[in-house]
Parts: structure tokens; C-alpha cells; sequence
């Protein structure tokens, strides 16, 4: 008589798998103070857009500037797309209606603009560490008038570890 084998315990749920690739796609941004990486997922669970903050295709992460500080031309601000962004122009299907964003931190008034556009109705977010900035305030209002849904990510877990040695799998 054979003995049924069970699954697996201790895997991880479907937010924490997207918030994953959301963290992991942030590990591409060349930004120095700022890393974000966002995930867009459908309702069949399968991811049809990533990004992260970086300059546009084509502009010169070597040339246009990184600065935080300064006159706003000497800044990142005027030339660098968000993560949200990034997502959304990256989506392989556009047709965005009724998907679910992962993003490691709280969208702009910039980024909430394109989310709704895009029909998304759900953001599921790590941090808010702008809150109090009026960006954020501007944001979280249009979300709520157009009804996107916001959720801050809750897991017990604090970290994923992934392994490039062939001999952990």
C-alpha cells in the first residue's frame, strides 16, 4: 500500500509571490536613494506588466543626472518614470481593466493619474513612508473618487531568500 505524500507547507501566498517580483524587478533601478519595483497582475493570476523607476528608453542613466537635490534640472525628477508607470507601459496586453497592482511603495498623484486611467482597481502596496506629502494625499483622494482599492500588504513573512547556486534547487 503506498502512503499519499503531502504538499508542501510554508510556501509562500499569491501576494507575497507578487509583491516578490515587484521587490525583485526594484533590484533594476539604477537609482542611488530610491529603488521601487511594481507588478500588475490580471484576475487569471498571471502578471502582464513589470517596472521599476528609471529613465526612459533611450535617455542616458550615465548622463542625465541622479541628484535628489538642487535645481529641478539637475535633479532625476523631470526625466525618471516611476515604477507604477513603468508597469503600466510595459502591460503586454493594455488592457489593464480590473487588474491588481503590487508596488513596493505608495503612489504619487503622477502614477495614481495613469492606474486609474489604465482601469486598475486594486493597489496592494508595502509602504507609505510619504503619507503626510501632499502627493500622496492628492493621490489617495482621486483613488478613493474612482473607487481603486488600497491595501497594505500584511505577511508574517520578512523575507524571501533566492539562491543563484544550482545546487540549493
Amino acid at each position: 500500500m503506498s502512503t499519499k505524500t503531502k504538499k508542501r507547507i510554508n510556501y509562500i501566498t499569491w501576494d507575497e509571490y507578487f509583491m516578490g517580483v515587484a521587490l525583485l524587478s526594484a533590484e533594476r533601478s539604477k537609482d542611488p536613494n530610491t529603488q521601487v519595483g511594481t507588478c500588475i497582475v490580471n484576475s487569471q493570476k498571471k502578471i502582464v506588466g513589470v517596472g521599476y523607476n528609471g529613465f526612459p528608453i533611450g535617455c542616458s542613466d550615465e548622463q542625465l543626472p541622479w541628484n535628489n537635490t538642487g535645481t529641478f534640472l539637475e535633479t532625476k525628477y523631470p526625466y525618471i518614470c516611476h515604477a507604477e508607470l513603468n508597469a503600466i507601459l510595459n502591460s503586454i496586453g493594455r488592457n489593464l481593466c480590473g487588474c491588481v497592482m503590487y508596488t513596493g511603495l505608495f503612489p504619487c498623484n503622477e502614477c495614481a493619474k495613469a492606474i486609474i486611467q489604465s482601469g486598475i482597481k486594486e493597489i496592494v502596496y508595502l509602504s507609505d513612508k510619504y503619507a503626510d506629502a501632499d502627493m500622496t494625499k492628492a493621490a489617495k483622494l482621486m483613488f478613493k473618487q474612482s473607487k481603486v482599492k488600497l491595501r497594505k500588504l500584511k505577511t508574517q513573512r520578512k523575507s524571501v531568500i533566492i539562491s543563484f547556486l544550482s545546487s540549493d534547487i
